[in-house]
Formats: C-alpha cells, structure tokens, sequence
C-alpha cells in the first residue's frame, strides 16, 4: 500500500509514495486540492491519503474532503462465479478475467465462489462472458441482496448422494461377500447409472474444462471413474463372467466424491455465518411517519430525513439521530458490547442494533448501502474474498497441478504394462493416481481460515480490511499507541485540588460553563450542595469569574492570576509539581489572594492497564507517541504499564517514529483514532483504528476496533495467530497428502475406492480444521 500521494496546485502533477516516484496524471473527479506547504511533502504540496472506499485529501492534517464510494465502484466488479471445484478452476478463471481489456487484476476466491475484477471500467458484460466461455457460470454480485437460501442445492446434493450410495451398496456387498455378488449386467445396470447420470456433473465440468485446454478436479475424477468402468465393460462383453469386474470402483469413487463435496459444502456454508448473520441483521420494513401518519414501509423506500418509529424490542432499521425517546440500544451483533448502552434524545443509533425498552423517534441520516451495517458487511466480504500472500505457492502449484498428475498417470500405466502386471491391474493403478490427487485441498486450505477468522473477528467486533492485514498482523511484535482518544478517554478529569475544602466553591462558580475543565470539576463535586452563582462572566483564554455567597471568585490559569495582580506564594511549587506530572493547572482566587490550586489530567480508558499487561504476556513491546508533554505522557504511561514513550510528536512526527520502530526489522502495529493518527497508521505495517475516532483513521488502518475496547487489540493479533496457524496447517496438509498420496498410488497400494475416499476426505479435514477457530472464545 502507498498511502501518501502529494498534489501539485495546478492539479495536474501527482508525487506518490514520499516522492520515490512521479505520476502525470491528473487527479480524479472529486479531489479537493488543498494548497499550501505540507510534511512531508514539498512546499506547494498537498498531503493526501489515498483510501477505499473513501478517498480523504488533507491539508495541514486537519481538512476532509471524502470521495463517494461509488466512484471507486466504477472501477471494481465483483462476480458470483459457479462450478468451480478447486484450485486449478480459481487459476483458469483468473487467467480469463485478467484477458478482459480493461482489466488489470482480478482475484477469485474458492470458498466464497467470488471474483474481485479491478481496472479502467471493466465492462460486466465481457467479464461475464469470458467465464461462461471458460465454462463455469457467472453474475454480478448484489450487495444488498438478502443472503442466498442454499437449501434446495443442498436438497439436491443430498438426494444425489443417497441415490448413488443406494445404488453402490449392492456393488459393495458383491466385492465383500462373494455370495451376494450380483450378475454381471446387474453391475453394469447399477454402476452406469451412478456413472453417467448421477456423476453428470463430473463430466460437464471437465468437458468444460477441457474444452478451455485447462484440466480441473472434476476432469481428474471423470477419466478415473471412466477408465474403471471402461475397463469392467471391457471384461464383461469380452468373458460374460461376473467376477473380475471394478464396476464397484468406479461407482464407490463416485459417491465417496459426492460425499466429500456434500460435506465440503457444508462446511462452506459454516465459514461463510459471519456474513449470513450480519446481513439477516436489517429489518425488510420500517415504520416512516409521514404527514403524522406510521406507515409499514419497505426498506428500500426510506429516504434520508424520513422519520422512523421504532417500538420496544424491534430492530432499528435504518442510521439515524435519536428525535424523541429514550431507550437502551443492544449493538452487541455490530460492536461486540456485551451489554444495552442507554441512548437518548440527539444521540446517534445504527441499523440492526435493537432498541430493547424505549419508544424512539428517529431521522434517518443513512439508508441502505451507505448504513453502518452495510458498510461493515462490505469490508467483512472484501476481506473475506481477498488472498492473503501465503496463498501464492498454492497457486502456482495448482496452476500446473492437473497436467502433471495426468502424466504421471500416463506414466504409471506405461511402466505397470513394461514389467509385464496385467493391463487390468496397470489400468486400476493408474486409475487412483487420478482420483487421489486432489487440487481442492490447495485451493481451500488459505481461503476457508481467511472466511473463519475474519467472521470470527467481525463478531467480536474487529473489522479486517483484508487477508494480507489479517496474514501480517500476526507476526507483530511492537505496538505503538496515540495517547488521547486511545488510552485515555480524551475528556479531563479533576485529578487533584489542594486545599480539598474549595472545591464546592470551585464547582459552584463554574454552574454555567460549558468548558471541558468546568464539567471535570462539577463531576468532582457530584454529591455537594452547591450555592448559586451571580454575576458570571467567561473571561475567553483566561477562565471565569462571579459571585458565590456574596464573596467575588476567580477561575482561572496563571495568566489570569497575574492579570490580576495576584501572587501564587505558596500554590507555586504545588503548581510546578501538578504541572510536572502532566496536569493542566488552573487557580481559584478572590480579590485578596489565590486560594486553591486545581489539576486537571485526561482519564485513562478502564481496561487499559489490562490490555497492556496482556499485550506483554504476549511477548509484544508497547510504545506510546503522543502530542503531549512529556509529563503528561509518562504519567499516563506509568499509570497503564507503557514500555517506552516518545512525547512532543507532531502528525508527521508520528509517522518517522513508527519508521524508527520499524528500522531494526521489527513488525510494528500503530493504534490510533484521530487525523493526525492517519499518517502514523499507513506507514505502520498494521495500523488498527479505534471506532469513534475520524473516518480518515478508519480507512488508513487494516484493522478497526467497533468499540473503544483496547483488549480488543490483543485479540485482534490472536485472531491472527491463528488463522494464520489455520493457514499453514491446513496448506501443509494438502501439500503432504499429494505428496505421499500420488506416489503410493502410482505403486499399488492404495485401491481405487481407498483413493476416492482419501481424496474426498481431504478437503473436508482441511475445511474442518479452519471451522475449530469458532471455538476460540478470548
């Protein structure tokens, strides 16, 4: 990723990447060109961050002008492909989207059956016709279509796999008990029907594949299956006898596929819950008041500034802002808060949260795809149907996989007739070598724990952009944290006053401030009885005056004290000592004298000192890089357990220190909420965004945090542990089960049937190793 691009004021000269290479194009529509000096471009630049799906142009760090979504759509299509069966169809698709003019990437995932096409308008019509040539199916993905009903596939797959197995049980018992061992043309009966009609699907995939000049699971089990009952065939027209015939082979190898594929299915279906569960979330309907009348009305008719009603219990069907009403809204299925946070009159709600107790009366401020939910399932998808970067040896392998089984098949019926074994024999060896290699398995291992753990994370309340930031986030070993916003809950709180006695006086003289250190201090003195204050001014950058019981008081900094003309004496040293430890220091006075001296200091988040301790049984070194002084930051540091800080960071400062920390080789991951976090997140090899922070860090971070929770960190780069665990498990398998399995084939030891079985089971153990991560519970 290379976040940075700087933009020249003519708008047409574009320096990407911090000047390591330069761009002629013109800017596209929409961007905000933000003249003036900027870090750490050149003067008459302009520092920009490049995101997805919102564009952000910044300048100096603190202007936003966001680019539409549907902007960037115009230059990605997502495809639902059908009939792909493994890792050699997800290459062959690929291979023929990426010949589309227009198309500069496209990426095809296994598990979700979905491509990811990006480039200069794609034409959908093209694309959807060079899947359909290549011979598997396509349509363009609805985003907001309601999740697919798999029950009637999956119905059917069932009914397929019970008539083959009815079918093949009698060819079993034959093989068995030679008692029971049907008549030849009872064989022949039995086994056509599971080969031909039941195995269709084998041969109309691999016909379409061969008919690209491609080679594909289904092609490998159609000549397998076909030379044994070509060979049984064979056997009986020329001898007539019952026995000495492999119709159980093949039609056993048929229904073991059937079997595995069922199960894979399944299987599937599970990886992909996360999303079902997410997208069931938004109500069909919404009661919008119109003209003073409620009327059911379907989802899609809502507009922005409709007014919604939403009842106890009942799913908030759209984003919106609190008009009338009070209640305790449950985003547990959004955020991961395992509790109903009370919501009032001007507070903000969501669409899929449930409103638990009130009767609310809400503005629509966000319908349909622009919804938070919707937004969420979007980036749980993309992440889901991205590649993560161990996925590429598995391609390359699978890409040539077919075609090397097919020869080593060849070879080994060549060399079984040499020495002289029975063709009958040669052919039936060369038959497993067909059957037991198994693409599938590769093309399954890296998608379906990406599908687990990205939906394992989205439960919890972890976004992940992608698989390359799931893949990357589990070799952290630093982690760096903003201070305010992230560590702290960014609001002031009155940390001490000395003498204690004053602080009615101070609470009562502040009664009508709105300032952020008024609140700190009304908060300190809930509880007191406080006495009315008259005469109240706000003295703008030095603090407040009035009169409490008759008596003239101050509130104030040292500016106004010395304004005043009023001596700090003994508060001096106390002032000093506050101001050391990283409080703001304010002085309550009357006309004779200072009478008090109050510190203020920002609120570490509960929890955090707990998160950091985890971090560190982690075996991860934290850092902090805040803005602040350095008393401020080591006090908050020392408070949670911080191992290192670096204080007095400008925005750009921030990003230079993460590539200090990044200097010695060490994998750093950046926490932050803010704009001025954004280029320190970019430039982080992770960089995790807490939720109720800006949209530019949102968008800059490869991970971000629904709630404000910061053990959510450490169970992000668990959950990343493990998937990528999943990973290498389940690519080493299916690696080590081709590699031992092809070969003891291709020697005689393994039966067809004993081949099949192998085969189908392989990709289902692979799949159900990734689905034990739903077990982790943190």
């Amino acid at each position: 990723m290379s976040p940075f691009v700087c933009v020249s004021q003519d708008g047409k000269q574009v320096w990407q990447d911090g000047g390591k290479g330069l761009d002629s194009r013109p800017p596209r529509e929409n961007v905000m060109i933000v003249p003036g000096p900027a870090q750490p471009c050149a003067a008459g630049w302009a520092i920009s961050i490049d995101l997805r799906p919102v564009r952000a142009f910044i300048s100096p760090m603190n202007m936003i002008a966001p680019k539409t979504a549907a902007a960037d759509a115009a230059d990605t299509v997502d495809l639902a492909v059908t009939g792909m069966t493994c890792a050699s169809c997800v290459g062959r698709v690929e291979k023929v989207l990426s010949r589309v003019p227009g198309v500069t990437a496209a990426s095809v995932n296994l598990a979700t059956e979905r491509a990811h096409v990006t480039g200069t308008h794609p034409d959908l019509a093209l694309l959807i016709a060079a899947v359909e040539k290549a011979g598997y199916g396509a349509s363009e993905v609805q985003r907001e279509a309601p999740p697919s009903d798999h029950a009637r596939q999956d119905r059917s797959d069932l009914l397929h796999l019970i008539a083959a197995a009815v079918l093949s049980a009698p060819l079993l018992a034959g093989m068995a008990m030679p008692a029971l061992m049907l008549p030849g043309w009872a064989q022949f009966a039995l086994a056509s029907v599971v080969q031909f009609v039941l195995g269709a699907r084998f041969y109309r995939a691999g016909w379409g594949a061969a008919r690209a000049l491609s080679g594909n699971m289904d092609l490998l089990v159609a000549l397998g299956t076909s030379a044994a009952w070509g060979l049984s065939t064979w056997i009986w027209l020329r001898t007539g006898h019952a026995h000495g015939l492999y119709f159980e082979s093949s039609a056993l190898l048929i229904t073991f596929v059937l079997f595995g594929k069922w199960l894979e299915a399944k299987a599937r279906r599970s990886t992909a819950a996360a999303i079902t569960a997410l997208m069931r979330l938004r109500p069909a309907t919404a009661r919008v008041r119109r003209d003073g009348v409620d009327t059911e009305t379907p989802i899609g008719s809502v507009r922005v500034g409709d007014v919604v009603i939403v009842r106890p219990g009942e799913r908030i069907p759209v984003d919106g802002r609190i008009q009338d009403g009070r209640g305790a809204i449950d985003a547990s299925m959004l955020t991961g808060e395992s509790l109903p946070v009370e919501h009032g009159s001007g507070d903000t709600v969501v669409a899929g949260s449930i409103d638990t107790d009130g009767h609310l009366t809400i503005e629509t401020t966000a319908v349909g795809a622009e919804t938070m939910l919707a937004r969420i399932v979007r980036l749980v998808e993309d992440a889901q149907a991205s590649k993560a970067p161990i996925q590429r040896l598995a391609d390359r392998v699978s890409a040539v996989f077919v075609p090397v089984v097919l020869g080593i098949a060849v070879a080994t019926l060549a060399v079984w007739l040499a020495i002289g074994e029975p063709a009958a024999n040669a052919v039936l060896y060369a038959v497993s070598v067909l059957v037991i290699a198994c693409p599938c398995a590769l093309g399954l291992a890296t998608p379906t724990a990406i599908m687990v753990g990205t939906g394992l994370a989205a439960r919890r309340g972890i976004l992940i952009r992608d698989a390359a930031a799931l893949e990357r986030a589990h070799a952290v070993q630093v982690v760096a944290f903003d201070k305010t916003g992230t560590l702290t809950l960014g609001k002031p709180a009155l940390a001490k006053i000395e003498p204690p006695e004053y602080l009615a006086d101070a609470a009562a003289l502040q009664a009508g401030s709105e300032h952020p250190l008024a609140e700190a201090v009304r908060a300190a003195a809930s509880g007191l009885v406080l006495a009315p204050v008259s005469d109240f001014r706000t003295l703008p950058g030095l603090g407040v005056s009035g009169t409490v019981n008759g008596r003239a008081l101050f509130l104030g900094n040292a500016a106004m004290m010395a304004q005043r003309g009023l001596a700090l004496g003994a508060f001096a040293d106390k002032a000093a000592a506050m101001a050391m430890a990283g409080d703001s220091v304010s002085f309550l006075a009357e006309p004779a004298g200072v009478l008090a001296v109050l510190g203020f200091a920002d609120t570490v988040k509960p929890g955090a000192k707990a998160a950091i301790r985890r971090l560190h049984a982690m075996g991860l070194r934290t850092v902090m890089l805040t803005g602040d002084g350095e008393g401020a930051a080591q006090s908050i540091a020392s408070q949670v357990g911080i191992d290192s800080v670096r204080a007095r960071i400008l925005p750009a400062g921030k990003a230079n220190a993460v590539a200090e920390l990044r200097a010695d080789g060490s994998v750093v991951a950046m926490v932050g909420d803010g704009i001025n976090d954004a280029p320190a997140l970019a430039a982080a090899d992770i960089g995790i965004a807490m939720a109720g922070g800006t949209d530019v860090a949102m968008e800059t971070a490869g991970i971000t945090l629904m709630r404000g929770d910061l053990s959510l960190v450490a169970d992000a780069i668990e959950i990343s542990r493990r998937t990528t665990r999943k990973i290498r498990q389940g690519l080493f398998w299916a690696f080590a089960y081709n590699l031992l399995g092809v070969p003891l084939a291709a020697l005689g030891y393994l039966s067809p049937m004993l081949a099949g079985a192998a085969m189908a089971l392989s990709s289902v153990s692979v799949v159900g190793n990734a689905l034990l991560l739903r077990r982790w519970r943190g």
